[in-house]
């Protein structure tokens, strides 16, 4: 009953700190930072380059102000020639209003033998009335980049255009871009299977009411994002990259990843948030040490002061810590007529999983490349987090599918600095941005 109680208490002390809970679930204190003080002040550090709002060099329009009246003197001022000016300049945006383009096919008869000729209308004038390109751009761009729900997209757009879009109409335009970013994403899928690392993580995200989940393969200049109802191996092969994928894999030891044929990496902040929470939750003091060791070779190799003697003898002393974990944390004995495994306490687990997972937990430290933590896929999948608490799941499978294509289309934009406003009207007028895939 004490161990129980103390299972309890241990769990209910579990925030984003100590486990892979999300900050967003934390209490409303501010949990404890993993980060080192560096004991300079806070804000901008002298040398960065700060944004402030500056006066254009040809304003679109000059308002000149005369000084008119009489002088105290009795001078009138309209007689008095202008000495100087003084500039002040407010930038604002223009009235916005749908700004409507008529297209006139001129038609001819032929005089001598009566044959009918018609121009032909432009490819993106298909209909009789339709919207242009920067409409139907940014309807896209609230929906899926600000995660703003169809109904609150159409109302924003009725109150900034003065036009009444339906549902519907935001739907077939999700539609067209996901479509004709076909080429995109198949491009995307080849450039990220020659890239030598890449990041995986996943999260939940609902369908039609139902669990479903949304993964990310990426790297520092590229995101796929993939909907799958299944969080397992069937979703990372829909996705057709990580299983075909030869480089480095970094995750956070989720069972599937090891499914696949490439190295892996794991994601180390993910195990100083545990060891933290053995440490101060269950006073296991090998997970205490373990994570100052970490910390500190992590420090010394990020900071280039690591020598191959400090090196020796942290792999020696986290093989010993490690042993020192299993000691502490005995196999649990096996309940007569239970089957499947006995389950094991928190403590044994993790040191399981460091003994078994040792190169892969340290392989940053042999290869210059692959990074201490998996924060680029945390990054990467934090939107859907987001989007989950701003605008709910998904209507529709295609629905999901449709958001994950533009999402990986936009997020690769602003990763490599291009305009995703730029992109995204670019798609609705035919000559679509591509980004750099080298």
């Amino acid at each position: 009953m004490l161990a129980e109680l103390q299972e309890i208490k241990a769990r209910l002390c579990l925030n984003s700190t100590t486990s892979h809970q999300p900050p967003s679930q934390d209490k409303p204190w501010t949990p404890k930072s993993e980060r080192q003080k560096t004991g300079r002040s806070s804000g901008a550090q002298p040398g960065h380059k700060g944004k402030t709002l500056k006066m254009v060099e040809h304003p679109d329009e000059v308002v000149t102000l005369p000084v008119t009246g009489h002088c105290g003197c009795g001078q009138a001022w309209d007689t008095v020639t202008v000495s100087d000016e003084l500039a002040r300049q407010v930038l604002d945006l223009p009235e916005i209003r749908l700004h409507a383009v008529e297209y006139r096919a001129q038609v001819k008869v032929c005089p001598t033998c009566h044959h009918r000729e018609q121009a032909s209308f432009p490819a993106h004038v298909p209909g009789q009335v339709q919207y242009g390109a920067c409409i139907h751009g940014l309807a896209v761009y609230l929906n899926v980049v600000h995660f703003v729900p169809l109904k609150r997209t159409a109302n924003i757009l009725e109150a900034v255009c003065g036009t009444t879009i339906s549902d519907g109409t935001i739907a077939l335009s999700l539609n067209v871009a996901a479509e004709r970013l076909t080429d995109f994403e198949t491009e995307l899928k080849s450039a990220l299977l020659n890239a030598p690392i890449l990041h995986a993580d996943e999260t939940g995200s609902k369908v039609n009411g139902k669990l479903a989940w949304m993964h990310v393969v990426s790297c520092k200049q590229l995101t796929l994002y993939g909907h799958h109802e299944q969080r397992g191996y069937a979703a990372l092969k829909n996705m057709d990259v990580l299983p075909q994928f030869q480089g480095t894999v970094v995750h956070d030891a989720w069972s599937t990843y090891f499914q696949l044929p490439a190295q892996h990496a794991l994601c180390n902040a993910h195990l100083l948030r545990e060891w933290r929470h053995l440490a101060e939750e269950h006073g296991q003091i090998w997970a205490g040490e373990l994570r100052s060791a970490m910390q500190l070779v992590y420090h010394e190799h990020k900071a280039g002061t690591l020598t191959s003697e400090g090196k020796a003898a942290f792999l020696d002393r986290f093989d010993m810590l490690v042993q020192a974990g299993l000691d502490v944390n005995p196999p649990a004995e096996p309940i007569p007529e239970q089957r499947g495994r006995v389950k094991q306490t928190r403590g044994r687990n993790l040191a399981l999983r460091c003994q078994r997972h040792r190169e892969a937990i340290l392989r940053f430290l042999d290869d210059q490349q692959v990074p201490f933590d998996n924060n680029q896929a945390e990054r990467d999948i934090r939107m859907a987090c987001v989007k989950r608490k701003v605008s709910g799941g998904f209507r529709s499978a295609k629905g999901s599918m449709n958001f994950c294509r533009i999402r990986s289309y936009t997020s690769t934009l602003h990763k490599q600095g291009t305009s995703i406003w730029r992109g995204l009207v670019s798609i609705f007028r035919g000559d679509i941005i591509m980004p750099n895939f080298s």
